[in-house]
């Protein structure tokens, strides 16, 4: 376990680059957490650089030396080289593993040696695919370090020429079932009598939210019309409430978001997609300033740039033997998404 976890640090992303991902939400960690980590980092800070952090008995340069005399001594400076090259800002549990592993490592390297397996043909081979790996991730992490260089002119552009993208509004939206709910068909009953009878259905529930839309234009109220919608679909339970707020550009399906471009008071068409069918009333609306949406347009400018610089190494311009490696097991697989390690067609060779 120890060592598939290292060679993922080493060598198993760096094949295909890391995705260029919106910041995620961490949750706030517990006290008692918060408070081992204050220990740990205030315990970490009076090593000296020059002080042993790990020392493994037996193992010597000297033959000659035998007992205690025979120790092998890794300094905090020399072992934070290793840390930061494997994974920069490794907290303080990780670091113990990676020096549990490390000292595993070094007398079975010192032995491999001895046994001339590091001039096998095998080394050699193993040895240039994983600097293969480790050029491509650093070249990968080289690119994702410059494409966070977006200026505060590029940002303010990016502002000015979206501005609908960053308009937020209160909402009304009704919500209409597409298929009305039938009682469980009979035993027996022909697949014909069954597509009828949904198709009816469907068809009920289409004119059934043209009206609640029509309704709704007139200045009805979203509540009590969405109450009738589930009703008239035969849907138990409470119906969704009809208020939205915050709603934008990018809230929204794609198919949705003219809604936006209403005016406050405004009930859009009716909007059918395979889901069932959509009323929306624009409530309000207004312009988030720049500094509220900063942040959002710097992150989505550093992806873009990252993808930009990371399409021409993602393209396939290859060709393989199919009389060799098998025809292709999923032709339909979406090709991968820049700095995202392509779909598995075959089982991992490990």
């Amino acid at each position: 376990m120890g060592s598939k976890w290292l060679a993922c640090f080493l060598l198993g992303g760096a094949a295909f680059g890391q995705t260029m991902a919106k910041p995620a939400v961490v949750p706030a960690p517990h006290a008692a957490a918060v408070s081992a980590d204050q220990d740990a980092n205030a315990a970490f800070a009076k090593v000296a650089p020059t002080d042993p952090v790990i020392t493994i008995k037996g193992m010597c340069a000297d033959s000659a030396k035998q007992g205690d005399a025979c120790q092998t001594i890794i300094t905090r400076e020399e072992f934070e080289k290793l840390a930061e090259a494997v994974r920069p800002g490794m907290p303080p549990n990780v670091r113990r593993q990676l020096a549990t592993y490390y000292s595993r490592m070094l007398p079975m390297t010192k032995e491999a040696e001895k046994r001339a397996l590091d001039k096998s043909p095998k080394y050699a081979e193993l040895i240039r695919f994983a600097r293969m790996q480790i050029l491509s991730q650093e070249l990968s992490n080289a690119l994702q370090q410059e494409s966070q260089n977006v200026s505060d002119a590029d940002v303010e552009k990016n502002y000015r020429d979206n501005a609908p993208a960053f308009e937020e509004a209160t909402m009304q939206r009704l919500f209409i079932p597409r298929v009305k709910q039938v009682a469980v068909q009979k035993p027996g009953a022909k697949e014909e009598e069954v597509e009828a009878q949904q198709k009816a259905g469907e068809e009920v529930m289409k004119k059934t939210a043209a009206d609640l839309r029509a309704r709704a234009a007139k200045g009805e109220d979203f509540e009590k019309l969405q109450k009738e919608a589930f009703m008239a679909a035969g849907v138990k339970g409470n119906p969704p409430t009809t208020k939205m707020e915050k709603v934008r550009q990018s809230t929204l399906p794609q198919a949705q978001k003219s809604v936006l471009e209403l005016k406050p008071g405004e009930v859009s068409t009716l909007i059918s997609d395979p889901t069932g069918h959509y009323v929306y009333k624009l409530v309000s609306k207004q312009s988030l300033p720049l500094d509220a949406v900063k942040a959002e347009i710097h992150n989505a400018l550093a992806s873009q740039r990252y993808r930009d610089a990371m399409q021409p190494y993602q393209q396939s311009n290859m060709d393989m033997n199919a009389a060799y490696f098998g025809p292709t097991r999923n032709p339909a697989a979406p090709p991968a998404k820049p700095g995202e390690a392509p779909a598995e067609n075959d089982a991992d060779p490990d």
